[in-house]
Parts: structure tokens; sequence; C-alpha cells
């Protein structure tokens, strides 16, 4: 008898670390430092909040089930903004709303996937895909990625097969924080496109992008419906991760196969968080220019901070998003490194390990700095430059 998928499956890794601080103390003025998930612990606007509260008081119709795809003005409104950001042509027929980002990839995938398909997926990868495509049957084809932490687009169409049916990106990455350039994301949507594959765009932490102006120029393509499904989070934006809203948008005949698939799962995304998002894009783009800016700073320090870590022996390979990707220099796996910060220094962050095939990923650790100010990062280092164990040789 075969195992469950969920059985061959790995554990949570957010999880997973959490229970290293099971019988852990931290003195008063020595507390956790916690960088291992990527989410605002900050609650939303309070104006969104009282917006949210009105809905739930006084509109019947949020306590209802909706359309499957998502409230008909949350569909339009997200449309036009994506228009505008890539100053491209998105209708509202071509956005669904799912729960949460992570139900945006599961979906695609299911649209797309059968038993035994294969989709590729940059390493280090992003933990919940590589899950969920194990948990449908999928092959999680490993991507290389090049010193400066960029998918190599020539291995990508070398590892094409007859049972390729997607590649999936995502930028700002996660767990490394690089940001793909509009050349790069070109190049593979072209090669996708060659092949009659899907690019899965997952553009999550996108409203914390560096660059000003458009993040890539697939939008612009006068057929990418037909190549590009592209995903996005209102979770960051709008501290909303509790309320778990994000989307996909895509062609209308592969929304017909998402709504088959949303219906079965969830029937249709929250309402209340729906609301939420909806009043955060109509009301909240000068205090979201505030969030990007003070992550834009923290990110800064970041950098400003490593060049004594450089001459150490760390290695500074991705920064951006929420994230700072690093390659430690001690001669233990950071599978090892991992739990014993959380005793010795009071971080609690992830291994490499954890966005690797088995066997990769040992000398590095993700740092989700979002809920660190600037003080905090400074912190964070301090404890970071105090370790004492044994270097690597050779």
């Amino acid at each position: 008898m075969n195992a469950p998928r969920t059985a061959t499956t790995f554990p949570p890794p957010v999880m997973e670390a959490r229970r290293w601080l099971e019988g852990a103390n931290f003195r008063p003025d020595r507390p956790l430092i916690n960088v291992s998930q990527a989410a605002p612990v900050d609650p939303p606007h309070p104006d969104m909040r009282a917006a949210m509260a009105d809905a739930v008081l006084n509109d019947e119709s949020t306590h209802l089930y909706g359309p499957v795809l998502g409230l008909p003005d949350l569909r339009l409104t997200l449309a036009r903004r994506t228009s505008v950001i890539y100053d491209g042509a998105v209708t509202d027929a071509q956005v669904a709303i799912t729960s949460g980002c992570n139900q945006a990839f599961a979906a695609a995938i299911a649209t797309l996937c059968a038993e035994g398909d294969e989709v590729m997926l940059p390493v280090p990868w992003y933990f919940n895909h590589k899950m969920w495509l194990d948990m449908g049957g999928v092959t999680a084809v490993p991507l290389p990625c090049d010193g400066a932490m960029q998918p190599q687009i020539d291995a990508a169409r070398a590892a094409i097969t007859d049972r390729t049916r997607a590649i999936a990106l995502v930028t700002p990455n996660n767990p490394t924080g690089q940001e793909y350039p509009p050349a790069l994301m070109e190049a593979f949507f072209d090669l996708c496109a060659e092949h009659g594959i899907a690019l899965i765009v997952d553009e999550t932490y996108r409203d914390f992008h560096a660059e000003t102006g458009a993040p890539h120029t697939l939008f612009k393509r006068a057929d990418w419906d037909k190549t590009l499904v592209h995903l996005y989070s209102f979770s960051k934006a709008y501290r909303l991760t509790g309320h778990r809203v994000g989307a996909v948008i895509t062609s209308e005949t592969r929304l017909a196969e998402v709504e088959k698939f949303l219906d079965t799962v969830a029937i249709c995304p929250a309402q209340v968080g729906q609301r939420a998002a909806l009043w955060g894009m109509e009301n909240l783009d000068q205090w979201l220019a505030g969030e990007r800016a003070e992550i834009l700073l923290r990110r800064a320090t970041i950098a400003e901070l490593f060049p004594p870590f450089a001459a150490d022996g760390w290695e500074l390979m991705g920064l951006g998003g929420y994230f700072a990707y690093l390659r430690h220099p001690f001669a233990l796996s950071s599978a090892e490194l991992a739990p014993k910060l959380v005793r010795d220094a009071g971080i609690l962050c992830l291994p490499g390990t954890m966005f690797h095939p088995e066997g990769g990923g040992g000398q590095e650790l993700r740092i989700a700095f979002a809920n660190l100010d600037a003080g905090g990062i400074a912190t964070l280092f301090d404890r970071l430059a105090h370790l004492d164990l044994p270097r690597r040789t050779g």
C-alpha cells in the first residue's frame, strides 16, 4: 500500500522551527529575536480595521457565501492597478481572488499538472511550493541559480522535457530576497512560450521592490495570458496575513478551471479579508509607500552593517523583499546551527536546508527581517558577531 501524499511531504518548516523554542528561556534583557517567518506582526491600519468592523456589523452580505472567484469590485480594482503598475492590459475577467497566495499557487498547479508531471523551481526554493508539488504527485525539478542568486535560463532550457508543465519564479525571491531583472523575466517568458508551458510568477513581495517603475514587462505582451500565471498577495502589503487574501491573474480559460478548484476547496475567499483588501487599495497608497520606505531602510541597514561580517567569512548571498540570505562560516550544517542559535544567541531563523533538495543549503541561513527596525537589526548582527564556534577550513 502506498503512503498518502502528506506522509511523503516534509513537515512545515516554520512550525518545525517553532518547536525549537520548547523549553527555552530568554532573559528580559535579551529577548528572542524571531526572524523565522516572513509575515508582519503588526495589525492592519486602524482605519482599515474600522472599515472591517463596519462591514461585519452593518453589511449582512459579509456573512454569506460570495462569488467563487472573488468580489467583483476587488477583481476589477486589482485588474486596474495591475494594468497601471505594469503598463499592460488586464481585465477583471482575468483576475481571481484566492484564500492567500499559497492557494493561488495550488490552484494554478491543479489546472496545469497531472500525476508525474514536472515543474521547475529555482533552488533555493520556496518550501511551500515544493510541498504542494509533492502532495500533488508533481515532480519538482531543481533549477540552479548563479552566484547572484538568479535562475539560470540555459539550465532551464536544458531541463525541459515532455512532462514539463511550468517554471515557477518568485520575485522578490523567497528565500533569497533577490529581485529578478526585467530582461531575465522576459527570457523566461520567451522560453516558456516557445515550449508551450506556463510561467508562474509569484510577486508576493512586489510592494517592497527596491526599484521604481514596473518590475517587468510581461503584462505588455499582447498574448501574455497564454503563458503567464501571475500570483499576488495582499497579506504583506496590508498586514492581512490572518485573513488570507491572494490572487491569481491569467487567462479566462484557465480561470474557468481555477474556479472548479476553488469551489471545491473553499467555495469562496473570506469576505472580511476581501473587503479589507479593496479598502486598502482605495485608501492606503500613501501609507503603503511609507511601509515600503521602511522596509528599504531596513534592507539598507543590513547592507551597511555587513562589511565586517564579510571580512569574517560570512557571505550576503541575497538581500531584498523581507529577506537576507546568508552563508555562514562555521564548521557545522545550518540544520544544526539554527537550533543552536536559539539556545546560544536567542535567534530563531531558518536553515538553508529547508530550501534545498536533500544535502543542500548546509551553509545557508534565511533572515526574515521585516519585523526588526534598524536597532533590532543591529542587535541581531551583534549577537551573530559574538558567536564562538569552530570555523570551516579550506
